[in-house]
């Protein structure tokens, strides 16, 4: 595997993205965002995209949840085409912009995935209530999205996207409005919902500590047109993840290596496979 490419070992793959590439517009005006992008990620890994702003990382992104389509090569999702994916809902999503629907509550905004699939109202109130618990706005379950600041607008749509317990996420800077310390709390409980329902994770960052925190790989991109210049694998200890580990040296070095392979520059053979830039 060369280096423009991000595969894992196996044949069952939540996300299958061969040769693509996207060009916006046509003749002298176009732009190219992405080019030949090769990305796999196994059922139950978690991959983020990082690298410098404008680099195609949500581009990427929206290709796999079929709210675009790619010029040029094939984007797969769980073996199916990525349109038939989300037609048949494999997956949540949290973007940027919460995208809440203003007449309905913070509970109904959360609980609506639940209700398209006829889930029963018990269980659906069940599962609201822990949701809300865990993004911190129990008080607000009646109130409507324009009532919110933007960070809790955007902790109802991270909700939203869980509360399925999907078996991917595509999650393009769902924590960047939240307080810091809200933003880890939400990183720790992304950990735990994936090591309990073993969902695989896209998620894109401008934060090398979050995504060194969360991640089994760190897929660096280029500046525009977007390539994969990178891999970083992470080895901290899968499903044992814990704000102890942001304080220890294996952590520093991944954050390290991922810096480094953003700058261009590949780590030292002798730092180990958590330090090294993975350039298969």
């Amino acid at each position: 595997m060369n280096e423009t490419s991000a595969g894992v070992a196996g044949d069952v793959r939540a996300v299958r993205v061969q040769g693509a590439g996207k060009v916006f517009g046509s003749g002298p005006t176009a732009l190219t965002a992405l080019s030949a992008i090769d990305l796999e990620v196994g059922q139950g890994e978690f991959v983020s995209l990082i690298g410098p702003s404008g680099c195609g990382k949500s581009t990427l992104l929206r290709l796999i949840a079929d709210l675009d389509q790619p010029s040029s090569g094939s984007v797969q999702v769980f073996d199916k085409p990525a349109g038939q994916a989300r037609r048949d809902q494999d997956y949540g999503i949290a973007f940027q912009q919460a995208g809440l629907l203003p007449w309905r509550t913070v509970a109904a905004n959360i609980a609506l995935p639940l209700e398209l699939h006829r889930i029963g109202k018990a269980e659906r109130a069940t599962r609201v209530a822990e949701l809300l618990e865990l993004i911190g706005l129990v008080e607000f379950a009646g109130s409507y999205p324009d009532q919110l600041s933007g960070g809790m607008q955007q902790r109802v749509a991270i909700a939203r996207a869980l509360v399925e317990r999907p078996r991917l996420l595509l999650m393009d800077e769902p924590f960047g409005a939240l307080d810091e310390m809200t933003r880890e709390r939400m990183q720790n409980e992304l950990v735990r919902i994936c090591s309990e329902t073993g969902a695989a994770v896209v998620f894109v960052t401008h934060s090398i500590p979050e995504a060194v925190f969360l991640s089994d790989r760190v897929v660096v991109m280029s500046p525009r047109p977007g390539r994969i210049v990178g891999v970083v694998p992470v080895e901290l200890g899968q499903g044992d993840r814990h704000d102890a580990l942001r304080e220890e040296d294996s952590f520093f070095a991944a954050v390290a290596a991922v810096r480094e392979a953003l700058h261009g520059v590949e780590a030292p053979a002798s730092q180990g496979s958590a330090r090294g830039v993975d350039s298969r």
